[in-house]
């Protein structure tokens, strides 16, 4: 215990002619590496010293790359929205600062908590996720907080609760909204004051951890309602992250349509190498109601078709296909991408045939690549479209 107090990293091996199993037990959980009993097997000890060696050179290595990636954030995007909140991001990761981290279904908002935790000096400290609408509401309080022996008729022994778990880490309770309104008011205080107590148990236990709360709901609306409480709410709302949808980003199409090929590729073992130009515009093109996880499972489908090295437009599925047909627009002919910025110029003849379609109409062509008209303006000015 003395030596974990000045020195964290060196590996402990307790050996002694006295032990018992208590002795043994509670040394393992100060954090020794081994216990050894006396005589000992000088083969045994050997064996273990090269495992013990083998071990620390692995950890070594992996703060080594650790310190050399830096705390990047690993939520994918090019975009100027996705440049704002990564900003936004940055400056809040290493405070204890509750987040707030808002938006549609399928917008990545758990790859955000996630990177903010990776981000943050927190990031070799556990990271536990929690999935508010898997856990039964009887059963809630005893999952977050844990219980004592005897608290119930089935807790036959004490259990640790997610939220100890996390001690020294990051705690994401996702659909923060279906918290029960009785285990609120606890998650209140353990956030306000770091204390919090097992169900059925006599004294509070101190925590470490930091909140990273979301939702796809209105917790606003959930408050007028009464399905959640005011005081935790704004506390919740101290740093507020809210996650465009997919449609409101269309510059971060291209660059995850690639990324999603390349995972697919290593966890399907497939040889996709890009998505054809003409795809590629359908996509871009699509409002993508389900967001980035509806994008990843569009590729997903597509590479498994995919007889050649490039995702074609007949391997979209039909409503993508069928919303730039509705508009009338050509679908034979492809869109030529050039190796520098092919998303630029696959938004220039997106906006060239719009125009085209419409008359000039600028409303017209706004609503019909789902934009507002000043974004539109915008646009054609970067083009040099007049």
């Amino acid at each position: 215990r003395r030596i974990r107090c000045v020195d964290d990293t060196s590996v402990v091996v307790m050996m002694t002619a006295y032990a018992t199993v208590e002795e043994a037990v509670e040394a393992l959980k100060q954090g020794a590496h081994e216990f050894l009993k006396k005589p000992f097997d000088l083969c045994e000890v050997r064996a273990l010293l090269q495992k013990v060696e083998g071990s620390t050179r692995l950890r070594r290595e992996l703060e080594r790359l650790r310190r050399e990636a830096g705390r990047q954030s690993t939520f994918i995007g090019t975009s100027a929205a996705v440049h704002r909140l990564l900003e936004l991001a940055a400056s809040v990761r290493d405070s204890d600062t509750t987040v707030l981290v808002t938006g549609e279904s399928g917008t990545g908002k758990g790859v955000l908590a996630r990177a903010i935790h990776e981000m943050s000096s927190r990031a070799q400290g556990p990271l536990v996720e929690v999935n508010c609408t898997s856990i039964p509401s009887t059963l809630f309080e005893s999952e977050l907080l844990g219980h004592e022996r005897g608290a119930f008729t089935d807790a036959r022994s004490a259990k640790r609760g997610l939220l100890e778990l996390a001690d020294g880490g990051t705690v994401v309770l996702d659909e923060i909204g279906e918290i029960p309104l009785h285990v609120q008011v606890k998650l209140l205080r353990c956030i306000e004051e770091k204390r919090f107590r097992r169900v059925g148990g006599l004294r509070d236990l101190q925590v470490d951890v930091r909140v990273i709360a979301i939702t796809n709901r209105d917790l606003g609306a959930a408050v007028t309602e009464g399905r959640f409480r005011t005081d935790l709410y704004y506390r919740l709302k101290v740093f507020p992250l809210s996650l465009p949808p997919l449609r409101q980003r269309r510059d971060d199409v291209a660059v995850l349509a690639q990324h999603f090929v390349e995972r697919t590729n290593r966890q399907l073992l497939r040889s996709v190498k890009r998505v054809a130009p003409e795809a590629l515009r359908l996509m871009v093109g699509s409002d993508w109601p389900g967001n980035v996880r509806e994008l990843r499972n569009v590729i997903e489908r597509c590479a498994l078709l995919a007889t050649g090295d490039e995702i074609l437009a007949v391997h979209l599925p039909a409503e993508i296909q069928s919303v730039r047909r509705a508009a009338g627009l050509d679908l034979s002919e492809p869109v030529g991408l050039g190796a520098v910025m092919p998303l630029a110029d696959t938004e220039r003849r997106l906006i060239e045939e719009a125009l085209a379609v419409c008359g000039a109409n600028q409303m017209r062509a706004a609503r019909m690549l789902n934009i507002t008209r000043d974004t539109l303006r915008y646009r054609m000015k970067k083009h040099g479209l007049g």
